[in-house]
């Protein structure tokens, strides 16, 4: 089972995530795509490390997130938090991010997309998946940041079209997606 959870920053997202695995009877699995670039994420990512419950295991997967999956056990719990670093990462990696990126790197983060889902619907356990909804605002002012909201934007339409529920999540509270075409 895929479960996405989407919503702007800061709507509680990722404590809904934690949540619904919590509830679970399984192992979980935490695969997180943060870097700490800076003391202030050091100091972010620390917190999030505190708040999970010991018994969870971490894996710290900024570019790979489908191999990440692959060293998980098939009956795990896996939550992903988030997608919108790990397709931050992707943008960015290897010194891209002055200008806009280029058409070929957004089409290759959208098949790892694909790929990623396939991972996850090969799985034995549930997989819980954190995105930031990035449409809702007002249009970037530089190509990047347009850029970054055209791939994300994609993205998010890839995994929570695949999921089998799907939630929005506004100020802590969760509006269950319906399907295409309201099915659920």
């Amino acid at each position: 089972m895929l479960i996405a959870f989407t919503g702007g920053a800061r709507s509680g997202k990722s404590t809904a995530a934690s949540s619904a695995a919590a509830s679970l009877d399984a192992a979980v699995t935490f695969i997180a795509t943060a870097e700490a670039g800076d003391d202030e994420m050091v100091e972010r990512i620390e917190l999030h490390r505190a708040a999970r419950p010991a018994g969870w295991t971490t894996i710290e997967a900024p570019i790979d997130v489908a191999a990440a999956v692959g060293r998980v056990g098939a009956e795990a719990t896996i939550i992903i938090d988030c997608l919108s670093i790990w397709v931050s990462n992707r943008m960015l990696e290897g010194g891209a991010g002055a200008g806009s990126v280029d058409a070929a790197r957004a089409g290759e983060i959208t098949v790892e997309a694909r790929e990623l889902v396939a991972c996850l619907h090969g799985r034995e356990g549930v997989s819980i998946v954190v995105t930031n909804e990035v449409g809702s605002g007002v249009v970037p002012a530089t190509p990047l940041g347009r850029a970054y909201r055209d791939v994300l934007g994609s993205v998010n339409q890839i995994v929570v079209g695949a999921a089998d529920r799907a939630y929005l999540v506004v100020a802590g509270r969760l509006l269950e997606l319906s399907g295409p075409e309201g099915g659920a």
